[in-house]
């Protein structure tokens, strides 16, 4: 009885930790990622012949992590200049939908279609376009706070070897343990960064090729939209897919170019989520379909859109740690996929 209430006490203690902290853990998880993806670039570069011997670790860290900020600073510059130029260009959108409804209207001859066009009136449709828009802008927002955070990390890892080692100096097996379960931490989040990154980036170029060639206005917005949204397990790619054609459906007024994008990028959505990717990641996480789903609801209670996109890496962290303690071990068990938690 104690235990348990002892358990309730900690997890709601753990919940309001994350609500009320969600502005300083955000960025901060986001920039234990941009330094996974930092290390990742390094080891690709030390992989070319010489590099290693005549190129220092530390002169390679200020390399990619420039040519990361220069990078996410282009980025950031398209994109916002395509949301700006999206919502102010909105309201001429705005007429389509009349004739959308009576198109639709003329097509089905049922009362049910006045309903809706009375419905949809209510409906302030740049508020909510504007939502999303704002959605994207906070977290190009948070670049400064990332970058601070990412720079201290930097800094703290040259050091962070020797703090564990004095940390455990009379105790050499938890030491081994501990250096296990780091290096299996990072070898998982950066084999699912990388890979989910390649994945997510070919879904989005392939996308802004079909938007540009349907010639659907800020196309990069969208491309970016779709990019981000198919980090979230899911439901990720079919939001990507559908709100860039309910856009163009609006646009045009015409179902034409509402069929060919959702086509076209559900198409592109279904091969590189069900043949290539399934390839790339084979069985690097050992995380239960279920679990995934669950976790996908709780982190965006918690954290919304951005807890989506965060929820795999956090899970499987979850797994890895749990699966080093005895008591937790079961646990960890539950939440894999196959119970092979050596695997993970």
């Amino acid at each position: 009885m104690k235990n348990a209430a002892y358990f309730i006490i900690i997890t709601i203690a753990i919940i309001a930790t994350l609500v009320i902290g969600k502005g300083i853990l955000i960025p901060f998880i986001f920039a234990l990622i941009f330094w996974f993806l930092t290390r990742e670039i390094r080891k690709t570069i030390y992989r070319i012949p010489l590099t290693k011997k005549y190129i220092p670790k530390w002169l390679s860290n200020v390399f990619v992590f420039t040519l990361i900020i220069l990078s996410f600073s282009f980025i950031s510059e398209i994109i916002t200049n395509s949301i700006t130029t999206l919502t102010s260009s909105y309201p001429k959108y705005e007429p389509n939908i009349d004739a959308i409804i009576t198109k639709v209207d003329s097509y089905f001859h049922v009362d049910i279609i006045k309903s809706v066009k009375g419905f949809i009136g209510k409906f302030n449709y740049g508020s909510i376009l504007g939502d999303i828009a704002n959605g994207i802008s906070s977290i190009l927002g948070d670049t400064f706070m990332i970058i601070i955070y990412a720079l201290f990390i930097f800094l703290e890892e040259s050091s962070l070897k020797k703090k564990l080692h004095k940390m455990f100096l009379n105790d050499e097996e938890n030491y081994n343990n501990m250096q296990t379960m780091l290096s299996k931490i990072e070898e998982s989040i950066s084999n699912y960064l990388r890979l989910k990154t390649y994945v997510s980036l070919l879904t989005g170029i392939l996308s802004y090729i079909v938007l540009l060639l349907v010639g659907v206005d800020s196309a990069p917005f969208w491309a970016f939209l779709i990019f981000l949204l198919n980090y979230i397990p899911t439901i990720g790619s079919l939001i990507g897919t559908v709100f860039p054609a309910i856009f163009s459906l609006l646009q045009f007024g015409e179902l034409t170019p509402f069929l060919i994008v959702l086509f076209a990028v559900g198409s592109i959505q279904v091969i590189v989520g069900n043949v290539i990717e399934p390839k790339l990641f084979g069985k690097s996480l050992n995380l239960s379909p279920l679990v995934t789903i669950i976790s996908l609801a709780v982190w965006g209670k918690i954290w919304g859109i951005t807890g989506m996109v965060l929820s795999v890496p956090i899970t499987v962290i979850m797994i890895i740690i749990f699966s080093q303690f005895e008591k937790t071990k079961s646990v960890a068990i539950i939440l894999s996929e196959n119970g092979d938690i050596e695997e993970i």
